[in-house]
């Protein structure tokens, strides 16, 4: 069985288990307390040296971090990862888009503001962030006014990865009010078959 480890309102962490709970992939979760360092004991960081989550065991021992390394390794040879060499590509350009322009800034103004209650102290750095979020869901926008999802006409990964701190920007201060076609995209995604919710697990 496959062990997940991750922290319960992390998107990153959220984004494999929903893909493995989409796809019927039994796993186990255990719950790391990133807020408290339990991903920088010595123990964690001989699983995983960079010492974050998610952290991804897999049945034989072997381990992967990294949220869309798992994404990738686990959706092989299903549709959410297409065959084709160019849909596979226009997937990965948008999981290369997540971490380069949507979730430094989405998810982490989301961190300051919703786990560490610091909108105030660091209402400089939100400004300066925040702008930038809204640059990627604009992004966003556009491509979902023409496709009902990210790469085009079928869910995959990259709506999974996309959908993690999307749909919990507001938690960070963000509005979706301008953003109708992200908005649909949000509801078409948790009506997908499998979905759960990013809820407390324990």
């Amino acid at each position: 069985m496959y062990t997940l480890h991750g922290m319960t309102g992390s998107g990153n962490c959220y984004k494999p288990a929903l893909l493995m709970t989409q796809l019927g992939i039994d796993f186990r979760w255990v719950e790391v307390d990133l807020l408290r360092g339990a991903t920088r004991t010595p123990g964690f960081l001989a699983k995983n040296p960079n010492g974050k989550v998610p952290l991804l065991e897999l049945p034989d021992g072997r381990r992967l971090a990294e949220s869309n390394a798992m994404l990738c390794y686990l959706a092989e040879g299903t549709p959410l990862l297409p065959a084709d060499r160019y849909a596979r590509a226009k997937v990965l350009e948008w999981l290369f888009f997540e971490q380069y322009s949507h979730e430094p800034f989405i998810a982490t103004v989301r961190f300051w503001v919703h786990y560490l209650n610091e909108a105030e102290s660091r209402h400089e750095r939100i400004a300066e962030a925040m702008p930038r979020g809204y640059a990627a869901l604009g992004v966003m926008e556009q491509q979902l006014a023409h496709t009902p999802f990210l790469a085009g006409a079928d869910y995959t990964i990259a709506d999974i990865a996309l959908y993690a701190y999307t749909h919990v920007a507001h938690q960070g201060g963000y509005t979706l009010d301008d953003y109708p076609a992200i908005r649909a995209w949000l509801q078409r995604v948790a009506q997908q078959p499998g979905y759960v919710a990013m809820e407390p697990r324990t």
